[in-house]
This record gives C-alpha cells, sequence and structure tokens, in this order.
C-alpha cells in the first residue's frame, strides 16, 4: 500500500491526455491476443503490438459495482463500502452461515475521484457510458446510495440508455438501432466530439461500455461474419475502440495522449486455464486484459509481468498530470513501469469480499455461490485465498490445518489454481495469513462475524421452475 499525499509532477512536464476505455464483463480470454484468435479483435490485436500489454492485470473486485468504485476512488474496498452490486446478500439465506457486510451502492459525494483531481489540474473531464454508482433508493447501508457523474467531477457524463439511477445497460428489449444495438459507437463519438472540442487544453475521458455484458447485442453486419452473439457483440467494441483511436491520430495527439483499454472484472464465459469466472475470486474473476499506448512514452510491442491493479490509476494519473491529493490512496503510480524506468514499491495486492454472490462459476469452491466471504492477497508468485466463514466459525488460526479456511496457490506452476499448498508450506501460509490479518487492520475492513440464524447446514436450494429462470434471466445476467 502507497500513501499518496500531495503527490506531484515535474513541473516542466506536458500534462498528458488521459483515455481509459473499460469494457463490460470482458475477460481475459475474451480478446484475440490472448486467445489464439478464438476471437476477432483486430483494433486491440494491433494496439497490443503497438503498445505495453500487462498480463497480470487485476481489478480489484469481481463484479461491476465495486470494481468501478475502486477505479475511480483509488482505494481498497473496505475504504468505500462498494462490495458487490445491489447487495453481499444474494443468494439461498438458508445456506449463508454467517449475516453479510451490507454494502453500498457507490461512493460517498464528498469521496475524491480520478475526475476530481484532475479537474482541479486543469482538465476537461468526461464520462461516456456506464456509471453504476449511484441508487435513488439508496442501499443496504445507510446512506449509501452514491452520487451521478456530475457530483463527482465530471464535466460532461452521457450514456446511450441513461444514467439513472444504476445505468446498467441495455436490458430486454432496450436497444439501440440496428446500426449500434449496443450503443458503443455512440459512445465513442461522443468522447471524440468531446476530445476535438477540449483539443487545445489536456482532457480526460473515461469511456465504459456496456458489451459486452449481456443481452448480448451486435450489428447485423457483423452477425452475418460471425454467428456467436457473444463475439460478435466483443467484435463490434472493439471495432468502436478503433474510431477513438483514429479520432486521437486525426487531431495529431497520439504523442500526448496515454490510452489504458481494460475490464471492470472477469468474462461470462470460460476463462481457461484461469479457474472461475465472473464474481469468482479465482483468477478468471478478476485477471483483466489490459493495454496501455502512448508513442514516444510506452515502447511499441513491449510487456510486463509485474501484477498491477486497478486502484493504480488514480495515482498514475496524478502523477503524469501534476495533479495532487490529500486522500489516503492504495494504489501507486505506475509511471516507472511505463517508462521502464524502475519498480513498485509495494510487494502485495489485496482484495476484500465480505458478502455472498450466487450463481456457482466454473471450478468454483461449491455449488451454490460464485463465492463466500474471502479476502484474498497476491504477493509475488504466491496467491492466498482466506475464506471468512471457516475462519471466524471453525476455530481460526488455531485450526488453520485441518478448517479448511485458507487456500494458497503458486501461480508460477499453478496458475490454473489447481492444487492448494497451504498444509505443504505452513510456514509461508502462516506469514501470508499474518500480512493480510494485518492489511484488515491498516485499511479498516469489515469482518463478518454474526452467525446467521437463518442457516441450515441441510439445507438444499430451492428448485426454480423454467418460467422463474426465464423471468429472472434478463434482470440479473451476469451482474
Amino acid at each position: 500500500m502507497m500513501l499518496a499525499i500531495a503527490i506531484t509532477a515535474n513541473a516542466e512536464t506536458e500534462k498528458p491526455n488521459i483515455v481509459v476505455i473499460y469494457a463490460d464483463d470482458l475477460g481475459y480470454k475474451d480478446v484475440g491476443y490472448q486467445s489464439d484468435g478464438e476471437y476477432q479483435t483486430p483494433v486491440l490485436d494491433q494496439l497490443a503490438k503497438e503498445g505495453m500489454v500487462f498480463t497480470d492485470a487485476y481489478t480489484n473486485a469481481a463484479n461491476c459495482q465495486p470494481a468501478r468504485a475502486c477505479l475511480l476512488s483509488g482505494n481498497y474496498t473496505p475504504r468505500h463500502h462498494v462490495f458487490a452490486v445491489h447487495s453481499t446478500s444474494r443468494g439461498p439465506k438458508n445456506k449463508m452461515r454467517l449475516i453479510p457486510i451490507p454494502n453500498r451502492d457507490g461512493l460517498a459525494e464528498k469521496d475524491e475521484t480520478i475526475a476530481d483531481a484532475l479537474k482541479k489540474a486543469g482538465y476537461a473531464t468526461g464520462h461516456f457510458g456506464k456509471w453504476h454508482l449511484y441508487s435513488k433508493g439508496g442501499s443496504e447501508s445507510k446512506g449509501g446510495g452514491g452520487a451521478l457523474p456530475s457530483k463527482q467531477g465530471f464535466d460532461v457524463t452521457y450514456d446511450s440508455f441513461g444514467n439513472g439511477p444504476l445505468a446498467e445497460g441495455a436490458k430486454g428489449n432496450q436497444k439501440g438501432p440496428e446500426s449500434d444495438p449496443k450503443g458503443v459507437f455512440d459512445l465513442s463519438k461522443q468522447a471524440c466530439d468531446f476530445m476535438e472540442k477540449n483539443k487545445e487544453k489536456p482532457f480526460f475521458v473515461y469511456l465504459a461500455h456496456h458489451a459486452p455484458h449481456g443481452p448480448y447485442q451486435a450489428r447485423n453486419s457483423t452477425r452475418e461474419k460471425i454467428s456467436d452473439l457473444y463475439k460478435a457483440c466483443i467484435y463490434d467494441m472493439d471495432a468502436s475502440v478503433g474510431r477513438v483511436l483514429k479520432k486521437i491520430k486525426d487531431l495529431g495527439l497520439e504523442k500526448k495522449t496515454l490510452v489504458i483499454f481494460t475490464s471492470d472484472n472477469g468474462g461470462t464465459r470460460s476463462q481457461e486455464p484461469l479457474r472461475g469466472n465472473k464474481g469468482s475470486y479465482y483468477e478468471g474473476g478478476i485477471r483483466e486484459p489490459m493495454i496501455a499506448f502512448w508513442p514516444g512514452v510506452i515502447k511499441s510491442g513491449s510487456q510486463c509481468s509485474v501484477p498491477v491493479m486497478q486502484a493504480d490509476y488514480f495515482p498514475t494519473f496524478i502523477d503524469l498530470a501534476g495533479a495532487k491529493t490529500e486522500k489516503e490512496l492504495d494504489g501507486e503510480s505506475l509511471v516507472p513501469l511505463l517508462k521502464q524506468s524502475g519498480e513498485l514499491k509495494r510487494k502485495s495486492i489485496f482484495w476484500h469480499m465480505p458478502g455472498y454472490l450466487d450463481k456457482p462459476v466454473k471450478r468454483g469452491r461449491d455449488k451454490t455461490f460464485r463465492t463466500r466471504p474471502v479476502t484474498v492477497m497476491r504477493k509475488g508468485r504466491w496467491k492466498l485465498h482466506l475464506y471468512l466463514e471457516e475462519w471466524v466459525l471453525d476455530g481460526g488460526k488455531g485450526a488453520i490445518a485441518t478448517n479448511n479456511a485458507v487456500e494458497l496457490y503458486d501461480l508460477e506452476s499453478d496458475l490454473g489454481e489447481h492444487k492448494n499448498v497451504a498444509n505443504e508450506n505452513p510456514e509461508l501460509r502462516d506469514a501470508l495469513v499474518r500480512e493480510l490479518v494485518t492489511w484488515h487492520g491498516v485499511v479498516e475492513a469489515p469482518i463478518p462475524t454474526e452467525k446467521n440464524p437463518e442457516y441450515d447446514p441441510n439445507a438444499t436450494a430451492k428448485k426454480k421452475s423454467k418460467k422463474d429462470k426465464k423471468n429472472k434471466k434478463s434482470k440479473k445476467e451476469n451482474q
């Protein structure tokens, strides 16, 4: 962790434009350059050749809402209490051993964002697309309904499908015209218009697509070439990215603009060889595609294997912009990595999810939930999961060798997290657990400790009728 207080860049450095293109539910393996061509993403494939590919890039949470909160705030989830989408109590209550920590639906209006800091530094700030950090109805956590983009540093905000209350995107039959059913080209055009209007001053663009989050939609012309609708949706999004890159080039701003492309969480399809997918804290749920592009600054065709996270964007951007903040940031500036001029100071990164997400994932821990209350860390080659039900209720540290609370994986030899080696490495396991518990204290991570009176160890999940499943599919698909 880094305390980023009053970070400043060299005063002589020109403030670069900054463009973040954020896909929705695009998994690590859902791009051509990381899937051996299974997916057609020619624009991103070319960008990967011309920019820097981060092989170990992480989101700070395994689904949409908390991931966005972490990116914009520069903080881990315990700082803002946005842990999940809507609720941390998703799934059959009688299968939950603990009462989860309540969830917030967005950042507090007073919580400084990237846009706030850059706006103070003279940047024009524009948000285009999905927001997902505001709820008119409040949230599980009192006063935790969040705020709209206009209240969190953005001069301009636009979405093809509206921004309120949560701007989850197209649902059911809600879609744009045949020429742009998912709104990817509309959002890109709005971002391009914003860049042209503000080309004489530094700008920050946060372009948050709804694609390829379900329902999957694509142009008819694309579907004629690609029959798989999910892959067709990704192809259209990729094409829209090309329009943004072309606009930057046409404006003569390529060498003045840092572009970062990434995604909010793991994909909904298999991410093999990575374990799990969206909603899971195994690699398939949190490892993301990430490309950084900045001609003349970032070496073309370069690759970085240092673990990085989206909370790093805030300190990175204010470092480049010569901006400053008094808030406590959990990220660290990536400038030394982008410029290949140095290393990061931190050795570990963390995740914290004190609740339940239903719908089990591929090769998950159980058959009911994508995740149960868990806190996770990565340190070098090692990845440790600490499951809080077993830790809190089944003896904790005193029973660590037998209570199944800890999973430890060597990602260097076991990227797919197949073999738990916790008990084979007791000294390492215990040292990592101590570090993780110490981190809990630093960020004041809330730990669920209250037993759930509704829990029934013999309960079986209630089977839903086909009609119930159909009615709920559109509403909850991929959240």
